[in-house]
Order: C-alpha cells, then structure tokens, then sequence
C-alpha cells in the first residue's frame, strides 16, 4: 500500500493484488495470440472467454456474449452512440443530460455543430434529479439514442434507469447508459431490464487502467468502431488486451463478492464522515441527492474557499481526493455539474469530492474527520469573500 489516505476511487481505484495476480502469467507464460490455432493461443482464448462470464455476472446480463471488451470507458460510450447514428442514418436526434461526463458530451457536441445532429440536453434539479418531464418531452420517433449515465461521477447521484430505458423504447429510440462509476457498487440485473448498452471502465473497480466493456443486448443493431480483424465476434477488432481482460474479469468476480460489504459498510463509512463534517464545519453542504447516491460518494461544497486550495493543504496531510470544480485545470469556472445544480458560485467552487473504496478504513475516516475542520478554518481566515459576508454563521444553499 502507498503512504497516506486515499479517497479519490471515483478518479481511479488502486488495482487489487488478487487481480494483478491473475493478470500475470498473461505476460510471461500464456502470452500467445488467442486467435491462433495453437495451444499457446487456446490457453489465452480460455482466459478471456472465463472473464467474459465474470462480466456477465457482475451486469447481470442473459448472455456473456453480450459482453464486447474495449479500451475503457470513452470508447465504450463513442461506440454506443456512434454505432446507433450507423445503423439508423435517418433518425437525427440524441438526448442526453446536461450532467453527462465529457465522454458523452464532447461527442455530443461534435455531433451537433459537425454532423448536423440535434442534441437535446436534459436538465437537472439542484440535487441532480433528471427533469423527467423534460426528458419525456424530448423523445420523439427522430431520436435515434438515448445515453443517460447511471450515476453522476462528482455527486454520486443516481438517475432511474430503468425508467429511462422504457420511456425510451417506447418511443422507438436504443438506451445507451454509462454505468463507469456505476457498475461494481449497485446491483445490476440487466438481463429483466430495457437497457440495450452500457459502458464500464475496469479502473473504477480495482482493475487496470486501459480495458473496459461494452454491453450490447442480444438482437441490438450494432456497427463497429473499430473495423479489421474478427475479434470480439467482429465488433471490435484489434488483438485483444488479454492481460487486461483477465484483470477485469478478476475484478468484476471481486466487486460481487464485496458488494454487500460496498453497501453497508462503506456507505457507513461515508454517512460518518460527512455526519461528522457537516457538524464541525458551518457554512457547507453535501451536494447530490442524499437518498439516492452511490455508497462511496460524498461531495461537500464548502462556503468561500477554493477546492484548489482545499486539495493542496488536504495533500500536505496525507489524504487525497478530489474538486468539483475546473479551477484545478486552470478555469475560473465551477465545474458543468455544479453548474447545472444551480450551486452558487461562493460554494461550487469549493466542492471537494471523498469517493471511497471497500479499502477504506475507519480508522482512515476518522484521520480525515480530524483534519478538515482545520484546514477550512484556516483557509477561511485568509479568504476575504468569508470575511466580506461577515462570517455567516448559517448557510442554506440557494439553487437556481
């Protein structure tokens, strides 16, 4: 284990020693091509074809040949989308939300201003709710896709899915969803559900960086992306990342079996730290919906300071985690999910975002109970925004 306290899961998870060792003998030893005719390549196919089932169950899916491997996540949900525009070229619309990751949205972006696409971007309320009345408004027979992520990456909140999915298959469009932080912390059953895709990303739940899935429900109409060889029962050509796969498939037999412990204990875990926030520090809020969020997720947004700011001092004690807001990439601008929310600026830019892992311990909690209190008071004292508002002693978040 590295030194220090790490919450930032929600960025990249450490891979677990029982996945790295599965993964390499994929290196050294059964290290052939697993489309060759020989032992070498046979032994490899095996491998793959077992983490495929390992997928398959941790989705929930009817079949593990539902299960394309990818690069990751931003592939996955490029080849969602594009995919469907390929194979329903008179259909020109999209629909998404205004909270998706830059994956979803860029592409969506593109999409519009290059490809002459209509984009309809669904808002959401102050606790990240999607508008369903917006949502229902914009489906029509021209929306060819529907990608709504299963779970906000910086709130946790989570969006009604299945809901989702039936509204849109009624209205004659494929539903696309990216479950990347999603998948490996709530239960999924996607074989009883109206889903037709889902992207994952093997670094959010102890795997690799660099290998991911894309579900694809049997009988879907589907293009590859990738054009070449027959991999992936040529759905995504390119020799396959055996030693990723087998990572994954390793991790994604770990996450079921942790999951009931990813629900009560690390959900218990992350209720005590921002309890226990919320009391010592006035003026800040958890943002998200708080019935309704990912078990690992807290994001508080602390009154008149920089997340910058909290993440520096926060690093200089040994704990790690993350910003809601751009200012850490140089933007004067909160970040599009704060924004969205109706957030005000004097507190979405000191969002601060602790994602656990069933890694955490309680002990590493209560380390960081202990620690911010101080270094928001600290960094107060300095900000003259907190002394131009006198210090307020209360603080109701005021969303727009």
């Amino acid at each position: 284990m590295t030194q220090g306290i790490y919450l930032d899961n929600n960025a990249t998870t450490r891979v677990d020693p029982e996945v790295l060792a599965e993964m390499l003998p994929l290196f050294t030893e059964q290290f052939g091509n697993p489309s060759s005719m020989h032992a070498f390549g046979a032994a490899v196919g095996g491998k793959i074809e077992w983490a495929r089932k390992q997928v398959q169950a941790l989705l929930g899916a009817a079949h593990d040949s539902e299960i394309v491997f990818t690069s990751g996540g931003t592939e996955s949900d490029n080849t969602a989308i594009l995919s469907t525009l390929e194979a329903y070229p008179k259909k020109k619309s999209i629909v998404t939300s205004v909270v998706e990751h830059p994956a979803v949205l860029a592409l969506c972006d593109y999409l519009e201003k290059k490809r002459g696409y209509t984009v309809h971007r669904i808002a959401v309320d102050g606790q990240g709710n999607l508008d369903l009345d917006a949502y229902k408004a914009a489906l029509s027979p021209d929306v060819a896709i529907v990608s709504i992520m299963w779970a906000n990456n910086e709130t946790g909140t989570i969006f009604p899915i299945e809901e989702l999915a039936q509204l849109a298959k009624a209205a004659g469009a494929v539903f696309h969803t990216d479950a990347v932080q999603a998948v490996g912390k709530i239960p999924m059953k996607l074989a009883d559900s109206a889903v037709d895709m889902l992207s994952l990303s093997g670094h959010k739940l102890h795997a690799p960086k660099g290998i991911g899935a894309l579900y694809v429900k049997r009988g879907l109409r589907f293009r590859p992306m990738l054009r070449g060889g027959h991999q992936e029962r040529s759905r995504r050509a390119g020799t396959e990342n055996a030693p990723g796969i087998v990572g994954l498939g390793a991790a994604a037999q770990l996450a079921l079996l942790h999951m009931t412990d990813e629900n009560t204990r690390v959900k218990a875990l992350r209720d005590k730290l921002e309890q226990a926030i919320l009391a010592a520090v006035p003026n800040c809020f958890v943002t998200g919906n708080p019935a309704n969020r990912l078990p690992n997720t807290c994001n508080v947004a602390f009154e008149y300071i920089e997340g910058e700011a909290i993440l520096l001092l926060l690093n200089e004690a040994g704990i790690a985690a993350s910003s809601g807001s751009a200012c850490t990439s140089g933007s004067l601008e909160p970040s599009h999910v704060m924004r969205a929310m109706g957030v005000p600026y004097t507190a979405a830019h000191g969002a601060t975002r602790f994602s656990l892992s069933r890694e955490t311990t309680e002990e590493e909690i209560e380390r960081v109970i202990a620690v911010v209190p101080g270094i928001i008071a600290k960094l107060r004292s300095l900000s003259p925004y907190w002394s131009q508002a006198g210090a307020p002693k209360e603080f109701a978040p005021v969303y727009s």
